[in-house]
This record gives C-alpha cells, sequence and structure tokens, in this order.
C-alpha cells in the first residue's frame, strides 16, 4: 500500500477550480488503486474517487461531473482536476491507495482508520 503526500490545494471562490496532485517514489505504485478522500472539521472521512491501474475511474455522486480522478505512472503521479467548486467540497484531501478492489467506497472503508498526519492538503471554498 502506499500513502502519499498531497499538495495544489488553495482557497477558491465558489465556481472556481483546483489541480490537486500526489506523487510517490514506490515502484509499486503503478499497479495499485489510487483515491482521493477528504474529510471535513467534525465529519467522517469520505471517498471522493479512485483509479485502477488501467485508469478505469469510480466517484462519488457528490462530485460526479465536477471531478476528474488520472494518474501518470510515470511520473508516479495522482491527479484530481476539481471544477466547479462548492462549499460543500472545502475539507482536508488526502490520496493513498493499495492492491484492493478499486472502488471509491470500497478504498474509503481500507483507509477510513489511517492517520494521515499532516499529508493532506486543505481545500476552502467561499466567497
Amino acid at each position: 500500500q502506499v500513502k502519499m503526500v498531497a499538495s495544489g490545494g488553495d482557497s477558491v471562490q465558489p465556481g472556481g477550480s483546483l489541480r490537486l496532485s500526489c506523487g510517490t517514489s514506490q515502484s509499486t505504485y503503478s499497479s495499485y488503486c489510487m483515491g482521493w478522500f477528504r474529510q471535513a472539521p467534525g465529519k467522517e472521512r469520505e471517498g471522493v474517487a479512485s483509479i485502477d491501474s488501467d485508469g478505469r475511474t469510480t466517484y462519488t455522486n457528490a462530485v460526479k461531473g465536477r471531478f476528474t480522478v488520472s494518474r501518470d505512472n510515470a511520473k508516479n503521479t495522482l491527479y484530481l482536476q476539481m471544477n466547479d467548486l462548492k462549499p460543500e467540497d472545502s475539507a482536508m484531501y488526502y490520496c493513498a491507495g493499495d492492491g484492493g478492489y478499486c472502488y471509491f467506497g470500497d478504498l474509503l472503508q481500507r483507509w477510513r482508520s489511517e492517520d494521515f498526519g499532516n499529508q493532506g492538503t486543505q481545500v476552502t471554498v467561499s466567497s
């Protein structure tokens, strides 16, 4: 399994866009199911999106049509393009992956209790 450091978070206005990134030097990255999670203060961690080694993706309904997860296996990097951001998207965003079944909900269950420390990136959407 791999837990990576996320970057690219910022404060934006509603309707704005951000691109988050995660990188790793772990050579097994390219074979893993990778995903994004988010957690707002006082709320449970939420699965956002997943992508398998062949590029197949799944998304939580709240972000479908607005967020796009992608990966560059040559660079061992995972991305999350976030468009039309809403205040409810405000949260700390984390990324991780493993060799398990690649669906965002299943990935969340495997990482639900993980302590990501300071490896997340903050997204704040407010006017």
